[in-house]
């Protein structure tokens, strides 16, 4: 290939990545296929394995870490650690039991296939461990991270974090040693074992006592300075630096780090302003994290060993998913959270391919081992939101209450935070889409006038201002087509659409306007072009908020003038 007139390896990685993340993205949203699957594709034609440009796998590792780091800041904010806590039980025995029960199976392959032990069990132990992206992509989007099954799943896979942490502290050691053609002596492991630990301790301990106290303080006192722009690089420069502190200076995962960093700031007022201001870049990340997946991949691994890589996907999605399946109901949960747990561990990414990578440096795993991995995980990956969603209709299915009668349906119905969405039993009455100022200022004057007011806000603590002021309240996305469902679109009376987002707005008309053609809705809008593309979709009326201020304001000048203003 020719080479490009500027050596500008990060630019094209970036560039090559993003542009055909969004094709292919955008395609398989099309086919009704999970954008992952482009993304992946992307990735793989970006890669070595196909002719072409190629990007640099070594920068789009490190970019994908990005995302990593951004994503576990993003749960830490969502999950207390009380969150944490109230899981240990469960999380704790069963995430070191599955991890056990897959590296055995793993194992087994390997035994097989004719390798050394000290290969089966690298090979096993990479496939035992999920992928934090992918898992948290599925909690996410069913909005389940703050339910019982979600704390769960979130909790296990804070412990397999931990184990891989230990795993690569160990294994250089192991390799060391095997190229002495020496046993590892118990002390060795015993002293590798409690350094790492006492480490992690150490790090824990720090975020959760000066961390706790420190963290907060610098976002309020950059609040005060009035710059949006240096909250956000606040914001930026707190996940990324204690992410990369702890990796550093604990020898603690970037993951564990960006995660301490966003559970200590969650409990500031702060959190939710924080959350968004890092999703923009959160989610550019996490796509280059599944391009750079796809960029590991050898297509041609699947003709050359097709039974192996079956052998892996089995251990990956089915072996390792009845293992967990079975721990959770053991523990007495219920059919439901044991599916959820299962189906979000059915997957493998990041940390199997740093274990990978080590391993095969240091000379404890073979080039075939790598690839089989690489091969389960980006199969995995694949199939995990089909999983997900087959494992959340099922659970919805047999957990489903028998159905009550209208009149003894108590209202106001408020489903709890992030849980299934049950749908509102009211007729003829206004929606309020975002419950912020604009939105509460609207059901205040709306209730006053006597009519029946439901409010549809995805943020827990504007939902609970609803809920408090007597508003019933739908919780989720409203752009998702269920929530409108849930909020009864179609029996409605009046749409206010109060959020501050002129392009989510657009979609919002779209959606209830195909749903219910003459219902009246009525938009915020900050400028005469969003004003045009909410007409355009649907609107009926829209309210400029500047221009009402400063037509308001115009009219308090004879009664400033007098003094009576």
């Amino acid at each position: 290939m020719a080479a490009m007139p500027h050596d500008t390896p990060l630019i094209a990685t970036i560039v090559a990545g993003l542009v055909l993340a969004f094709a292919f993205g955008a395609l398989a949203h099309k086919l009704r296929i999970s954008p992952l699957a482009g993304y992946l594709l992307a990735g793989v034609l970006v890669g070595p394995h196909t002719p072409g440009f190629v990007a640099d796998a070594h920068l789009a590792g490190e970019l994908a870490e990005i995302g990593v780091i951004l994503l576990m800041f993003g749960v830490g904010l969502h999950f207390s650690l009380k969150d944490l806590m109230s899981v240990r039980a469960i999380a704790i025995p069963g995430a070191v039991v599955q991890i056990a029960v897959a590296t055995a199976m793993g194992w087994a392959l390997g035994w097989v296939a004719g390798w050394t032990t000290a290969q089966s069990l690298i090979f096993g132990l990479a496939l035992s461990v999920a992928s934090t992206v992918v898992l948290l992509r599925a909690l996410q989007e069913k909005r389940i991270v703050k339910t019982e099954r979600g704390r769960i799943a979130v909790g296990w896979l804070i412990v397999e974090d931990l184990a891989m942490v230990l795993a690569l502290v160990l294994i250089p050691a192991m390799g060391g040693l095997a190229a002495e053609g020496a046993a590892m002596p118990l002390s060795d492991i015993l002293i590798a074992i409690a350094i790492t630990l006492g480490k992690v301790a150490f790090f824990v301990a720090f975020m959760l006592i000066v961390g706790r106290w420190l963290v907060p303080r610098i976002l309020h006192a950059v609040v005060h300075m009035g710059s949006r722009e240096l909250f956000r690089l606040a914001v930026l420069a707190i996940a990324l630096g204690i992410a990369f502190g702890a990796a550093k200076l604990f020898d603690v995962s970037f993951a564990l780090g960006a995660f301490f960093a966003g559970m200590v700031l969650a409990e500031s007022e702060l959190s939710q302003r924080a959350m968004e201001e890092t999703l923009p870049l959160r989610d550019a990340f996490a796509v280059l994290f599944f391009v750079s997946v796809g960029m590991l991949f050898d297509p041609f691994i699947l003709v050359n060993q097709p039974l192996a890589v079956a052998a892996a996907v089995v251990i990956v999605v089915f072996g390792k998913s009845i293992a967990a399946f079975l721990i959770v109901r053991l523990f007495g949960y219920p059919n439901g959270t044991a599916l959820t747990v299962s189906a979000s561990l059915a997957q493998i990414g990041e940390f199997s391919f740093i274990l990978a990578n080590l391993s095969v440096g240091i000379g404890l795993l073979h080039e075939e081992g790598r690839s089989l991995i690489l091969a389960a995980a980006m199969i995995s990956i694949l199939l995990n939101p089909a999983i997900f969603s087959l494992a959340e209709r099922v659970r919805s299915r047999i957990e489903r209450p028998a159905p009550k009668p209208v009149e003894d349906i108590p209202a106001p119905i408020a489903p709890a935070p992030e849980e299934d969405l049950i749908p509102t039993a009211l007729s003829g009455h206004e929606i309020v889409v975002g419950f912020g100022r604009v939105g509460h200022a609207i059901a205040e004057a709306r209730r006053s006038a006597g009519a029946p007011i439901l409010a549809v806000e995805e943020n827990e603590k504007a939902a609970a201002a609803a809920q408090a002021m007597g508003v019933e309240v739908i919780r989720g996305n409203v752009l998702e087509s269920d929530v409108l469902t849930a909020a009864n679109v179609k029996g409605a009376a009046t749409l206010f659409v109060a959020i501050p987002d002129g392009f989510e707005a657009g979609g919002i008309v779209e959606r209830a306007r195909a749903m219910n053609a003459g219902l009246p809705i009525i938009v915020r809008a900050h400028s005469d072009a969003e004003r045009e593309h909410v007409m355009r979709l649907g609107a009926t009326a829209t309210v400029i908020g500047e221009r009402e201020i400063g037509l308001a304001m115009a009219a308090l000048v004879p009664a400033a003038a007098n003094g009576t203003a």
